[in-house]
């Protein structure tokens, strides 16, 4: 099992529009909906496409740490359930996530026992190619000994949809972030939670 994190795991794309919202007001990239179109994109991608000067980057990048430092993560309480559920169970999991090694620093000081329910974490910073290419999800089947096409992947956003569907998985599409009209023909399922998967013997 391959999940996304923010979306998916985490209840923090509505937190993350406001920031890149805010971003976009103090440094206007004249991209209608910018916070919208970025979904799914590491802070790399985001910085070289939009921000490619130094001193915005710079900037960008103080202020994304500051709020990252400051945030809190809330998980989805039925997708931790779920996590859980599948722990018991012995399933391999591993989460691949678009953040970079500092956001998840402060995630794990917030929540110690978080990176205890997986096998793996792939980060943004570990891949050379952002979602939508499938690199992140073939290297987290990688890492938990699984063949990519028997793994499954929970994931919000178009890009990551478009990533996971790439890679050979089969993909689950999660409505906690976008419409199910602008997921549909990107994964193989929709669900509105975890609460719509039954989990059988």
């Amino acid at each position: 099992m391959l999940f996304d994190l923010d979306g998916v795991l985490l209840n923090s794309e509505h937190i993350y529009s406001h920031f890149w919202d805010e971003v976009d007001r103090c440094y206007p990239t004249g991209v209608p909906n910018f916070s919208n179109v970025i979904k799914g994109s590491n802070l790399h991608e985001i910085l070289s496409t939009y921000y490619p000067d130094d001193e915005l980057k710079r900037c960008v990048t103080q202020m994304l740490d500051e709020f990252q430092r400051h945030m809190q993560y809330d998980f989805f309480p039925e997708a931790i359930a779920f996590v859980k559920e599948l722990r018991r169970a012995h399933t391999p999991m591993c989460v691949v996530t678009s953040s970079d090694q500092k956001k998840m620093q402060s995630l794990y000081a917030q929540h110690p026992h978080f990176r205890a329910l997986f096998n793996a974490i792939i980060t943004g910073d570990m891949v050379r190619q952002a979602k939508p290419a499938p690199e992140c999800f073939l290297l987290g089947a990688e890492s938990i000994g699984v063949d990519i096409k028997s793994c499954v992947v929970f994931e919000d956003s178009v890009k990551g949809l478009m990533a996971g569907m790439e890679s050979g998985a089969t993909v689950v599409g999660l409505t906690t972030t976008l419409p199910t009209a602008q997921i549909a023909g990107h994964a193989h399922h929709i669900i509105n939670s975890f609460n719509d998967i039954e989990l059988t013997q």
